[in-house]
């Protein structure tokens, strides 16, 4: 069942109310997903909690705008989505930001103001992965790639 921020389960009640709303966001992708609750909630909380650790100031202010999840959200559901799992990680500039994502993904797992903030998580999810770390110049052409 998806949730909101005034219904959400009594495990996210003690996170802060940032953390909340991005388990309750993750949460709800991962029941469009196909997970059942009892999955759903534990990885959602564990991840909205490193979300909280690793996102910069920047990234916490911007997805603080953002609307509030809602019960009728709908998520992109893509079924190669276990492809992303095993893709290199890809750190570059966009939209006056450094991002950092899994190649072939549509959005950028993370936002960061500096290149090297962008860099150093761009290596720790390459690193989780096994996988290669590929870097971008501001100017879109291809500084390095550190394979893990």
């Amino acid at each position: 069942m998806p949730w909101n921020m005034k219904d959400f389960p009594a495990s996210m009640k003690n996170l802060d109310k940032l953390t909340r709303k991005k388990a309750i966001d993750i949460a709800n992708a991962l029941l469009d997903e196909g997970y059942p609750d009892s999955r759903a909630i534990p990885i959602a909380i564990d991840q909205a909690k490193k979300w909280d650790e690793d996102a910069s100031e920047s990234e916490k202010r911007t997805f603080e705008k953002e609307k509030n999840p809602s019960k009728t959200d709908e998520h992109d559901t893509n079924p190669h989505a276990g492809k992303l799992l095993d893709s290199d990680v890809i750190v570059e500039y966009e939209e006056e930001q450094w991002i950092v994502k899994s190649k072939g993904a549509k959005k950028a797992s993370n936002h960061f103001d500096t290149k090297k903030e962008a860099i150093e998580k761009g290596k720790q999810v390459a690193q989780n992965k096994q996988s290669t770390l590929i870097i971008y110049k501001k100017d879109g052409t291809k500084e390095k790639e550190i394979s893990y």
